[in-house]
């Protein structure tokens, strides 16, 4: 059994804002982590565990997908919480492209995995696990001025988590190319 989801990864240029933003975001005294850079990734489909035979039908599933490239870029950023509570600091991401990628994904694979219910363009940047004066860090967090940067999608990637002490690890199992 593996656990898999596929996901967007991004260039330098998007992960050295995200690096710039965690900076920021890091001068708020919290408790929680922030992301790994290597690991920044948007997440189209999360699919759980899943033994071989069904990552192999996931593999050729995503083989039949023929999307075009697309634009997108930062654009804010924000918390999501949990009874007041934030848990997840985010950046958001905007280009139609991802969503009709996003939905293409769930029709290829519908036939072994639920849609996605609420599919929300957004890369997670820190995890939260408590925060003494919430309003103060939600309003910080939803001031930081992200620089819009602009970049091409060029694929997408089948990806392994392996979860370990230290930390998640991710591994490419398959990169799919998107139509130039």
């Amino acid at each position: 059994m593996a656990r898999i989801f596929i996901a967007l990864t991004f260039d330098d240029e998007v992960i050295k804002e995200c690096a710039r933003i965690q900076e920021i975001l890091g001068s708020w005294k919290f408790n929680g982590k922030l992301i790994e850079l290597e690991n920044l990734h948007l997440t189209l489909k999360f699919l759980g565990e899943i033994d071989e035979n069904k990552l192999s039908e996931v593999k050729e599933a995503l083989k039949t997908i023929k999307e075009n490239s697309f634009e997108c870029k930062l654009d804010h950023s924000g918390l999501f919480s949990v009874h007041g509570n934030p848990k997840i600091t985010w950046l958001k991401l905007n280009g139609k492209g991802i969503f009709d990628l996003q939905k293409k994904i769930d029709e290829v694979l519908e036939s072994s995995f639920k849609k996605e219910e609420r599919f929300m363009s957004h890369l997670t940047i820190a995890r939260i696990k408590y925060v003494n004066d919430k309003a103060g860090f939600k309003k910080y967090v939803e001031n930081i001025g992200v620089k819009e940067v602009s970049f091409k999608i060029k694929s997408f990637q089948l990806i392994k988590s392996e979860l370990k002490p230290s930390g998640p690890v991710y591994n490419i199992v398959e990169e799919y190319s998107l139509l130039e």
